[in-house]
């Protein structure tokens, strides 16, 4: 936070790793002194650049409606970070692609979590998070054996499988009823791997180049759209702290 204040207050625009700050004031405080220096401030949520990711954004008119999410950020496979839990860490991966994706924010977020390493941070969550026409579960951790960043979209004609690490897709036409279930075979999208990193990066730079603002364009990342983020993280370790479900303001 204070590394990037500094960087805008002296005209310089800023990519900054994500969260961009811990609590939605100093984001608000970040994305308010970009506006008025008329500065570039993009956060890095590499995802929304991972070719499996844009593509989920693009098939899911197809699919019909939506019943539910389950997404996973899991792993152990280095020590966990002294300075955040796994929700503003790890969580805020998972929100900013659903939010990507679909295009909407929780109204309601209920959260459990557990400190099994330290008394300050937790590494272990899982969270409900109520679109209002669909519900997503998100499990997070950085004590689990596997290492895993997927989703399971299942909707009303579709069941997609979305593996953001190998960037693969997987559709499986099933639709499920009481008199009986329809299934037809599998099919795996074709995608072409990308570097989301180099992308973002050059991205940026385009950016920079042409040192314009954006605005919330759904394909895009900036400052604003983490305030949002922020925010429901805030929320979601608030639901855990005093174990009931809390309202998205």
């Amino acid at each position: 936070f204070r590394i990037v204040k500094e960087c805008l207050r002296n005209n310089k625009d800023v990519l900054v790793e994500k969260p961009i700050a811990l609590t939605t004031r100093e984001s608000e405080e970040l994305v308010t002194l970009a506006k008025k220096n008329n500065l570039i401030l993009s956060v890095g949520y590499l995802f929304r650049f991972n070719n499996a990711v844009r593509r989920a954004k693009e098939l899911i008119k197809d699919v019909g409606e939506i019943q539910y999410i389950t997404c996973r950020y899991i792993h152990s496979t280095k020590p966990p970070r002294k300075d955040s839990g796994v929700i503003l860490n790890l969580g805020v991966h998972a929100i900013d692609i659903i939010t990507f994706i679909f295009g909407k924010k929780p109204v309601k977020v209920y959260t459990k979590k557990k400190n099994l390493l330290s008394k300050d941070f937790e590494d272990s969550a899982m969270a409900i998070l109520d679109y209002k026409d669909f519900f997503a579960n998100i499990e997070l951790s950085c004590v689990h054996p596997e290492k895993k960043r997927d989703m399971w979209i299942i909707a009303e004609r579709e069941k997609v499988y979305v593996d953001f690490l190998n960037q693969k897709i997987i559709r499986y036409p099933i639709v499920v009823s009481y008199d009986e279930v329809i299934r037809g075979d599998p099919v795996e999208e074709k995608i072409i791997r990308n570097e989301p990193l180099k992308d973002e990066l050059q991205y940026f730079i385009e950016l920079v180049e042409k040192h314009k603002e954006m605005g919330l364009i759904p394909s895009e990342n900036i400052g604003r759209e983490n305030i949002d983020t922020t925010k429901i993280c805030e929320l979601l370790i608030k639901s855990a702290e005093e174990n009931k479900e809390i309202k998205v303001k």
